[in-house]
C-alpha cells in the first residue's frame, strides 16, 4: 500500500506538472519582442528534444543500476536529481516572468459567464449593448465565427448596468478561441491512436523478428523501439529547428517558418504514412513466416527486421504534429488559460490511448467468435495485425480530411483587444 500510494502520488504530480511547466517556460518569452517571439517557437522544439534526450539516461544507466545494484539505488538517484532540480528552480525565482490577469477575475468564471449569458439572451435583439456600437462593429469584422456568443454582449433594457458590462469583448473572444480548438482536438484523435502503436503493437511485432545486429547480440524488443524513437527525435528536432525552419522562414517570411496548422497537418500525414508502412511490413512478415514454414512456430524468430522505417516515420511525424499541437494549444488561448490549453493537448494523447485499447478489445471480441483466430491471436503468425493497421489508416484518412477542412477555415486568435 505504501509503494502504490507513492506511485499514484507520482502520477498526480505529473498531471499537475507536465502541462504547467511547458506553459510557464513559454511565458518567459515576450510575444511583442521580435527576437523573443522567434525564440519561443524554438522553445517547444528544444523542450521536446531534451525531454526525449533525458530518457536516454534511465534507459542506458538506471536500468543497469536497478537490475544489478538494486531498486533502492535505482529509485534513490532520480529522487536526488529531483531535489537538486527543485533547488535550481527556486534559485531562479527572482528572474521569472509571471503572467497576471489584468482584471483579477477567475478565467473560468468569466468565460463560463459568456456561455451562460449567450444562452440566456439567445433570443434577445441587439438593442442594449454591454459595449458601444463601434466596439461591436470591430468585433464583427475580426471575428465572424460563433457569432451566437456575441449575445453575451447584449442585454435587455431592464437588466442592471453592471450585468450588461460584465462580459467584455476579450471575454467573448476567449470563449470563441476555446470553441475553435474543439474541431482540431477531435480531428487529432486519429493521430493519437496511431501514436499509441509504437509503444504497444510495434513492440509486439518486434518480438517475433530476428533482432540480432552484431554477432550474437540481440536487442530487446522494447529497447529497439525506444532507441529508434529517441535517436530519431534527438537527431531530427535540431535539423528541423536549425535547417528546415530558416529555409521555410526565408520563403514564407514567417517567424516560425510554417504556420502551426500547416505543421500539424504535415505531422498527421506522416503519421498516416508510418501506419501504412507498418501494414505492408506486417504483411511481408506474415508472408516470410509462410515461406520458412514458421506459421505454427511462434517462438522461432522470423528472419527479417524491417521495423526501422515505421519507427522513424512515426517519430518524425511527432516532430511536426506533437510539437505543433503543443505550440498551437498554447498560443490559441488567453494568457490566463495557457496551462489549460496544454492540458487539452495532453488529453488528446490520453484519450487516443484509451480509444486504441477500446478498439483492440472490441475487435478481439468480434474476431474471436466461433473459435476463430482473431486479429490479435497469441500466435502472431496467425493473427491479422495488418488488418488493424489498415483500419487505423482509414481512421487516419478521415481524421486528416476533417483536419484539413477545419484548418482551412481556422481563425487565429488575436493577441490583444480593442
Amino acid at each position: 500500500m505504501f509503494f502504490f500510494f507513492f506511485l499514484y502520488l507520482v502520477a498526480l504530480a505529473q498531471g499537475g506538472h507536465t502541462h504547467c511547466v511547458q506553459a510557464f517556460g513559454a511565458d518567459q518569452f515576450d510575444e511583442e519582442h521580435k527576437k523573443e517571439c522567434k525564440a519561443k517557437s524554438s522553445f517547444f522544439n528544444w523542450w521536446y528534444c531534451l525531454t526525449c534526450g533525458g530518457l536516454l539516461v534511465p534507459l542506458l544507466v538506471l536500468t543497469y543500476i536497478q537490475e544489478n545494484l538494486g531498486w533502492v539505488l535505482g529509485f534513490g538517484i532520480p529522487a536526488i536529481v529531483m531535489c537538486f532540480t527543485l533547488i535550481v528552480f527556486l534559485v531562479g525565482t527572482h528572474t521569472y516572468r509571471f503572467r497576471v490577469s489584468k482584471d483579477g477575475r477567475n478565467p473560468f468564471v468569466r468565460i463560463s459567464r459568456v456561455f451562460v449569458k449567450a444562452a440566456k439572451y439567445w433570443r434577445a435583439a441587439p438593442v442594449a449593448l454591454s459595449v458601444d456600437e463601434e466596439a461591436l462593429a470591430i468585433l464583427s469584422k475580426e471575428s465572424t465565427q460563433f457569432k451566437f456568443l456575441d449575445k453575451a454582449l447584449i442585454a435587455p433594457h431592464d437588466v442592471s448596468i453592471e450585468d450588461r458590462k460584465f462580459c467584455s469583448i476579450g471575454d467573448v473572444e476567449d470563449a470563441k478561441s476555446i470553441l475553435r480548438l474543439v474541431p482540431i482536438w477531435f480531428t487529432a484523435l486519429g493521430y493519437s491512436i496511431v501514436y499509441a502503436q509504437p509503444l504497444t503493437l510495434f513492440t509486439k511485432q518486434a518480438t517475433t523478428m530476428d533482432r540480432h545486429f552484431i554477432s550474437r547480440f540481440e536487442v530487446p524488443a522494447a529497447s529497439l523501439q525506444q532507441y529508434f524513437i529517441l535517436v530519431t527525435l534527438i537527431v531530427f528536432i535540431p535539423i528541423y529547428d536549425r535547417v528546415f525552419v530558416p529555409i521555410a522562414r526565408a520563403i514564407t517570411k514567417k517567424p516560425s517558418g510554417i504556420s502551426m496548422v500547416q505543421r500539424i497537418g504535415i505531422g498527421l500525414f506522416l503519421s498516416l504514412v508510418s501506419i501504412v508502412f507498418a501494414a505492408f511490413v506486417e504483411r511481408m512478415r506474415f508472408a516470410t513466416a509462410i515461406e520458412y514454414g514458421l506459421v505454427d512456430k511462434p517462438n522461432v524468430m522470423i528472419p527479417m527486421c524491417w521495423l526501422a522505417p515505421q519507427y522513424v516515420l512515426a517519430r518524425i511525424a511527432d516532430v511536426f504534429a506533437m510539437i505543433g499541437l503543443q505550440e498551437f494549444f498554447y498560443e490559441q488561448v488567453s494568457c490566463d488559460l495557457k496551462s489549460i490549453g496544454l492540458a487539452m493537448y495532453l488529453s488528446i494523447l490520453g484519450i487516443g490511448s484509451l480509444l486504441s485499447s477500446f478498439l483492440v478489445s472490441l475487435i478481439e471480441n468480434v474476431t474471436t467468435r466461433h473459435g476463430h483466430d482473431g486479429w490479435f491471436a497469441d500466435n502472431f503468425n496467425r493473427a491479422h495485425l495488418d488488418y488493424f493497421y489498415w483500419l487505423l489508416t482509414g481512421i487516419g484518412v478521415l481524421g486528416l480530411a476533417a483536419y484539413i477542412y477545419f484548418a482551412r477555415s481556422y481563425v487565429y486568435r488575436r493577441r490583444s483587444y480593442a
